[in-house]
Formats: structure tokens, C-alpha cells, sequence
């Protein structure tokens, strides 16, 4: 299927079909690309309200509160750059083909996990399994 291809609004994918078909492949794909725009649009926000909002608050109070709040607004545009890194990748496997299958196990990742988490690179028992060790060696 080529990039072009808009799928059916009322599509999902379904367990009944071949894992990972061009119809699959073509769903994640625009989910990703959908999410990226989305978060890069937000991020194009967030420094325009930085630029505009840059001021001398003469309240110290206000002026705490405010800092306090362009802090997490930073740390969440961090967040989202590292999402933005992690779909690229994404897009990047399903270029290559190995998109969907688990890093560990080399097993299909389930398609309820990809459709809330298209960035998944585990299914959710490896994930589980990988969280456990870093909690394991995080108490160490």
C-alpha cells in the first residue's frame, strides 16, 4: 500500500486478519504520523506562549507559581520530544518490516496493546518482565 492510502475512519484491526497485512501496517502508520503532527503542534504552542509570556511579575508569589508551572510545561515538552523519538522509530520499523513483533520474544505484540501504545516495542508480558528486572536491579 502506498503512503497515499487513507484508510476507512471506521477501520480497526482485528485479530481475524493476517497479522500486520498492508492494511495493518498502513492503520499504525497513520495513527504514528497522526500523533506526531499532534504533539509537534502542541510544542509550536508552547513556545509561542514562552516567547509572549516572558514578563516581570512583580508579586513573588506570582512569580513562583508561574516559574513552577513553565517547569512542568518543560518537563512535559520533554516527555513528548522523547515520544516524538520513540514514534519515529516506529515508523522506522514499519519501513523495515519488524514493526509489531515483540524485541524480546520476536512474537506479535497484541493488537489492543499497539492500538493504545503504537510505540510498544514489547508485548505485555515482556514488558512486565522488563519492568520487574529494573525494579530488581533499580533496589540493588
Amino acid at each position: 500500500m502506498k503512503a497515499e492510502t487513507i484508510l476507512d475512519a471506521d477501520y480497526h484491526p482485528a485479530e481475524d486478519e493476517p497479522f500486520m497485512n498492508d492494511r495493518q501496517t498502513e492503520y499504525f502508520r497513520q495513527k504514528l504520523i497522526a500523533w506526531k503532527a499532534s504533539i509537534l503542534e502542541e510544542t509550536r504552542g508552547t513556545i509561542e506562549h514562552m516567547q509572549e509570556g516572558t514578563r516581570n511579575i512583580p508579586d513573588v508569589a506570582d512569580r513562583a507559581s508561574e516559574e513552577t508551572d513553565r517547569a512542568l510545561e518543560l518537563r512535559t515538552r520533554d516527555r513528548e520530544r522523547k515520544a516524538v523519538s520513540k514514534i519515529d522509530a516506529a515508523l522506522r520499523r514499519i519501513e523495515d518490516g519488524s514493526y509489531g513483533y515483540c524485541d524480546d520474544t520476536g512474537e506479535p505484540i497484541s493488537l489492543k496493546r499497539l492500538d493504545a501504545r503504537p510505540i510498544a516495542t514489547y508485548s505485555l508480558e515482556a514488558q512486565e518482565r522488563h519492568e520487574r528486572k529494573e525494579r530488581v536491579h533499580r533496589d540493588d
